[in-house]
C-alpha cells in the first residue's frame, strides 16, 4: 500500500487506485481510462457548473460593462470601483469562471506522474520495489529501453511477465507479476507519439494511430471553446432583455477567448508529443464530456436567464408606453396653452404681458385711424439703450464710465 509522501500523493493514490479498479475491471487500460476521465468529470461536476454560471453571469454584463468603461473612460480608479460594485449588484465572483477552468490543466499534472509510474500507483508497489522490477527486467531486455529513464515503469510493466521467475523474490504481491497492457485499439498508450513522420520504420496503424490522438485532442480543445464562445454570446442582452450581439462582439472576454483558442490546442498538441498517448486520450476524452456538459449547463442557466430577459423587456415596454403617454399629455398641454402660462406665472409676469397686448392693440388701431385720415406718421428712430441691452436700457450700474476704455461711446 502507498503512503502518501508530498502532497501532490494526496491526489496521485486516490487517481491509481482508481484507474487501477477500471482496469481489472475493464481489462483494457484505454477504456480504463477513457471511464476514469469520464468519471473525474462528473465528479468535478458541481465546480464545473459553478464556473459555467459564474462565465454567464459575467457575460450577460457585457453591455453594462461597456457603459462604465465609455463613462469613466479617463478615471480607472472609479471605473473599478463601478465594475466591483456592478459584480456584487448581480452576485458574480470576479474571475470566478476564469479560476475554475484552470483546474483540468492541475489535474494534468498528478495524473501525468500516474501515468508515468503504473508500477507505482496502480500495481501498488513502492518506489523501491519498482526500482528494482525496472532494473531486473533492464539486464535481460536493455535494447526495450530509452535514454529517458522517465518512462521506465512504462516499458518495464508489460514485461513483467516475461521476467516473473526473476521478479518472485523481489514482489510479494502475485498479481503484480501479471503486469500490465497499455493497448488501446493496437494503439500503445504507454509511448510518447512520434510527430517526425521521416523516422518512422514502418507506416503502419500503430505510428499513424498513435499521432492521430494528439491531432484529436486539440481538436476537442478548439470546438469545445468554439461552442462555449458561441453559447456564452447567446445570452449577452442589453437592459432592455434584448440580444445585443454588437457587445458581445466587441466584449474583453470575446477577444482573451480568441487567444485561448490558439494557445490551448497549441499546448495540448505539445503535450501530446512529449508525453504518453495515455494523457491525451485523457484530454480528447475530457474535451469531448466538457463539450456535452457547458451544452447541457448552458440550456439549464439560459430559461432562466431568458425568464429574466422576458420580465425586463415588460418592464422595458411599460416604460416606453408610460413615456409616450406622458409625452402626448405635454403636447396637449402645449397645444393649450402656447404662451407658457401657468399657474406658476407670477402676477407681475402678467401684467406685463397684458400691457404689452394693449399697447399693441393701441399701436394698430392708431395706425389704423391715421391710415384712414390720411396721416402720415413720421417714423422716430428709438433711442439706444444706454447700456446696450434693449430689454435692461439703464442697466450701466453707478460706476458706468464711457471713457473707461480710452474713447468716448458718446461721439
Amino acid at each position: 500500500m502507498i503512503l502518501a509522501f508530498s502532497l501532490w500523493d494526496i491526489i496521485r493514490v486516490p487517481f491509481g487506485w482508481l484507474l487501477s479498479v477500471l482496469y481489472d475491471f475493464t481489462s483494457n487500460y484505454g477504456i480504463a481510462l477513457i471511464i476514469f476521465a469520464v468519471a473525474l468529470k462528473l465528479i468535478m461536476f458541481p465546480i464545473t457548473a459553478k464556473s459555467k454560471k459564474s462565465t454567464m453571469k459575467m457575460s450577460r454584463l457585457t453591455p453594462r460593462i461597456q457603459a462604465l468603461q465609455k463613462k469613466y473612460a479617463n478615471d480607472q480608479q472609479k471605473l473599478n470601483e463601478e465594475t466591483q460594485k456592478l459584480y456584487q449588484q448581480e452576485g458574480v465572483s470576479m474571475g470566478g469562471g476564469c479560476l475554475w477552468s484552470f483546474i483540468p490543466l492541475l489535474i494534468l499534472i498528478p495524473l501525468y506522474t500516474v501515468v508515468r509510474e503504473p508500477i507505482v500507483y496502480m500495481l501498488g508497489e513502492t518506489a523501491e520495489v519498482a526500482a528494482q522490477i525496472v532494473e531486473t527486467i533492464k539486464a535481460g531486455a536493455e535494447s526495450a529501453f530509452s535514454n529517458n529513464a522517465y518512462y521506465d515503469q512504462l516499458i518495464a510493466a508489460p514485461l513483467i511477465p516475461q521476467f516473473a521467475e526473476e521478479l518472485k523474490n523481489i514482489v510479494a504481491n502475485p498479481d503484480t507479476l501479471q503486469g500490465m497492457e497499455f493497448n488501446f485499439l493496437n494503439i500503445n498508450l504507454g509511448a510518447v507519439p512520434q510527430w517526425k513522420i521521416w523516422t518512422w520504420d514502418t507506416f503502419d496503424w500503430a505510428h499513424i494511430g498513435a499521432f492521430i490522438v494528439p491531432l484529436l485532442s486539440a481538436g476537442s480543445q478548439v470546438l469545445s471553446m468554439l461552442v462555449s464562445q458561441k453559447m456564452n454570446n447567446s445570452v449577452i442582452t442589453n437592459e432592455k432583455g434584448v440580444q445585443d450581439e454588437e457587445a458581445a462582439k466587441n466584449s474583453q472576454t470575446n477577444q482573451s477567448n480568441k487567444m485561448m483558442m490558439y494557445m490551448m490546442p497549441l499546448m495540448s498538441l505539445w503535450i501530446g508529443f512529449t508525453v504518453p498517448g495515455a494523457l491525451s486520450l485523457y484530454w480528447f476524452v475530457q474535451g469531448i464530456v466538457s463539450l456535452v456538459m457547458d451544452v447541457f449547463l448552458t440550456k439549464h442557466y439560459r430559461k432562466i436567464y431568458d425568464a429574466e430577459d422576458a420580465v425586463r423587456l415588460a418592464r422595458a415596454l411599460e416604460e416606453e408606453q408610460a413615456e409616450a403617454e406622458r409625452e402626448r399629455l405635454r403636447a396637449e398641454r402645449r397645444a393649450a396653452n402656447p404662451d407658457g402660462i401657468t399657474q406658476n406665472t407670477s402676477k407681475k409676469k402678467l401684467q406685463q404681458k397684458q400691457q404689452r397686448e394693449a399697447d399693441a392693440a393701441k399701436a394698430a388701431a392708431a395706425k389704423e385711424y391715421a391710415a384712414k385720415k390720411g396721416i402720415v406718421e413720421e417714423e422716430h428712430e428709438e433711442p439706444a439703450a444706454m447700456s446696450g441691452i434693449p430689454d435692461r436700457p439703464y442697466a450701466k450700474g453707478r460706476n458706468y464710465d464711457p471713457n473707461r476704455y480710452g474713447h468716448n461711446t458718446e461721439e
